[in-house]
């Protein structure tokens, strides 16, 4: 018998090594040189939700929209309390497994994690990052194992070091947004996914990798809500390709079903909806843009038709001419859909690429509902899971052209040519980049880092407005989840109008949660491009919002526009202190005068 071992290839060996000494230094300088802090409102958002869960107070928010308020109020008939106010817009799971994190680090004392005293960033956003990065890394290798069971080792390597060099994967694992959760779980029920097709075009029954890829698919569906579009193209795949035909798609329901039913019996009973605050943001485009819905507290406004028609064209064509950056700007990602032309003689690979079209298709049609836009940071961009596996399917189809090519199949040195020439013009962005990123980052390094200002600051909220308010008391912002997170105050949005703003200010006197003012930020003012932007948005509050941009521009002599606005005479007698949080950055309107000593010295 002959015993001798397979060779090893050094150079097999060289690559893996130079592989994973590039992921190490990219994650370790994107976590700690690089990193700037939590840059989405959703994911500050989230993250205060985790630590409450980590507290031992249940799925409550410190982060409050004026919509969910008053959905809770007219579910109960009665005035709503705002400490441990219930949450019923975020998917559960993600606040859960940072919660774990959070528990773990004893991150729910926040005073164990202090912001230092020169430092910018928030030590916890690091947390939260760290755990999102993690995902992203264990996708990079579920993604391997995947492509390599469809493919081959070289098209599933290609596909690794795209993800690892591709920014829009960086700026969502350093965001805190769910989407490398999402990512993880996806990809993981991909592989079982695929793993049943190969049962099933065997002639054996598909039924164990079926189920456990429909369990990976519940998962999903509990940490974004949208991701129920995803599932809904595997119960149509599942339903037509494995035997017995239909059983295996009722399962794989009753997977998602169940857990789901718990969170909307939950959500009536909190909200009186089961699909609580979350379903609001089908409003989105229809009556004004979701920070409009998410901040009045009148939910009789009907959905137009019209609007909605419009809108879904909108999004619809959107999707269509952005499709590039919204697979995270791999270019060959979109090659897939020339890849269905193509006969592929495993019938395996040519079943499987009708699953994922037909979940890409319902997950288009979910988002020309409720909308997505091509921002850097959008928290429903779930076109960016479709990319590793749509980037596989381009790389093999690219490949078969490739070595059709009379000269290629001549020159053994241009075989793999093709791979080097995406790899180069994917990882560009990256690259070109990263060395002013560095720079940056080494400049800020004894600050913890480069803050997302404007309009993020996190010390201004931690350490200087935190110990000017009460934890029962109240604070009205155009940035409520980062007073919620940075703060660990109760925060509500600024709501739509004055009256709106005095109904749910009364509330909170009624139960003893005081307010204690009102913060104004960039978030309102330096985020629009035209002043008239900021009225439409701002309503009755306009002269609030922008009162701290004029005393700076009237400077020194300190000229005031909040004061003289008749529409806020009501709301000037009680905040009539204008306390600057950081100069007139970041201004606090307060019910009270702060004394200079009740401040914490630099």
């Amino acid at each position: 018998m002959n015993a001798n071992p397979a060779a090893v290839d050094p150079a097999v060996i060289i690559r893996r090594s130079l592989f994973f000494l590039v992921l190490i230094a990219l994650t370790l300088g994107n976590l700690f040189t690089l990193f700037r802090g939590l840059s989405a409102p959703m994911a500050m958002d989230q993250a205060q939700i985790a630590r409450e869960i980590a507290r031992g107070n249940g799925f409550t928010t410190k982060c409050i929209r004026p919509a969910a308020y008053a959905q809770e109020r007219a579910a109960k008939g009665t005035t709503i309390p705002f400490e441990k106010f219930e949450d019923t817009y975020h998917s559960p799971l993600n606040p859960l497994v940072n919660a774990a994190v959070l528990k773990l680090v004893g991150a729910d004392d926040t005073e164990t994690w202090p912001i230092g005293k020169n430092e910018y960033v928030f030590p916890l956003d690091r947390v939260i990052a760290t755990v999102s990065t993690l995902f992203f890394l264990i996708s990079i290798g579920v993604t391997y194992l995947l492509v390599s069971r469809i493919f081959d080792a070289k098209i599933a390597a290609v596909c690794a070091i795209l993800m690892l060099f591709c920014e829009t994967f960086w700026q969502y694992a350093l965001s805190g947004l769910p989407q490398m959760l999402m990512l993880m779980l996806f990809t993981c029920g991909l592989y079982f996914a695929y793993r049943a097709v190969e049962s099933a075009v065997e002639g054996r029954i598909a039924m164990t990798p079926a189920v456990v890829s429909g369990v990976f698919f519940s998962l999903l569906a509990l940490t974004h809500w949208m991701t129920v579009w995803i599932a809904l193209g595997y119960l149509i795949f599942a339903a037509i390709m494995f035997r017995p035909r239909g059983i295996v798609a009722v399962v794989i329901l009753a997977l998602i079903l169940v857990p789901a039913a718990f969170v909307m019996v939950r959500n009536a009973q909190v909200s009186g909806s089961p699909f609580g605050t979350a379903y609001l943001a089908l409003h989105n485009g229809l009556i004004g843009s979701e920070d409009a819905v998410m901040r009045s507290t009148d939910l009789e406004q009907d959905i137009n038709l019209n609007s909605l028609l419009s809108k879904i064209i909108r999004v619809t064509l959107l999707q269509g001419s952005q499709i590039i950056p919204l697979l995270g700007g791999i270019v060959v990602a979109p090659l897939f859909f020339l890849s269905l032309l193509h006969p592929f003689k495993r019938q395996s690979i040519a079943a499987f690429r009708w699953a994922i079209l037909l979940m890409w298709v319902t997950t288009a049609v979910g988002l020309a509902f409720f909308g997505v836009s091509a921002e850097k940071i959008d928290p429903n961009q779930l076109h960016l899971l479709f990319a590793p596996i749509m980037t596989a399917y381009g790389l093999a189809f690219i490949s078969i052209l490739w070595n059709r090519l009379d000269f290629v199949s001549t020159t053994s040195v241009l075989r793999n040519a093709h791979y080097y020439g995406v790899v180069v013009l994917c990882a560009a962005p990256l690259v070109l980049e990263l060395p002013q990123k560095v720079k940056l980052g080494m400049e800020y390094r004894d600050k913890g880092g480069v803050p997302h200002w404007p309009p993020y600051f996190a010390p201004a909220l931690n350490r200087v407005l935190k110990p000017w308010v009460a934890e029962r008391q109240m604070i009205y912002s155009d940035q409520p989840w980062a007073v919620a997170w940075y703060s660990d105050r109760m925060s509500m949005w600024l709501p739509r109008d004055v009256k709106q703003f005095e109904d749910i200010e009364a509330a909170g006197v009624t139960l003893d949660a005081q307010p204690a003012g009102i913060l104004v930020t960039p978030s309102s003012y330096g985020m629009e491009n035209d002043m008239l932007a900021i009225r439409d948005k701002y309503n009755e509050f306009t002269s609030l919002v922008i009162d701290s941009q004029c005393v700076i521009a009237a400077a020194p002599a300190m000229t005031s526009l909040y004061d003289k606005d008749p529409k806020l005479a009501t709301v000037v007698k009680r905040y009539q202190h204008r306390i600057p949080v950081m100069n007139y950055a970041i201004t606090f309107y307060s019910e009270r005068p702060i004394r200079a000593s009740e401040a914490p010295s630099e």
